[in-house]
């Protein structure tokens, strides 16, 4: 993903409260997606999670049938 992308995601995470998400329900448009694009950009975002570069998001290490759950602080530092 690039730089953009993550600036784009930051604007729709600060718009939402607090509490656990779904990737999938960040990107407009998911279920149209071919299953490859799905892959790379939940990697991406998955990578971006662990390596601190999307603050105030955590993985919470779990998945459900609409994949894996990350976690909203509902702040940006």
């Amino acid at each position: 993903m690039i730089t953009r992308e993550f600036s784009r995601l930051r604007r729709v995470l600060a718009q939402r409260p607090p509490g656990p998400f779904h990737f999938s329900e960040l990107i407009e448009g998911w279920t149209s997606l071919p299953i490859g694009e799905k892959v790379r950009r939940g990697h991406d975002f998955l990578t971006a999670v662990r390596d601190g570069r999307m603050p105030g998001v955590t993985d919470t290490g779990h998945k459900d049938a609409a994949g894996r759950r990350y976690h909203w602080d509902g702040s940006q530092s």
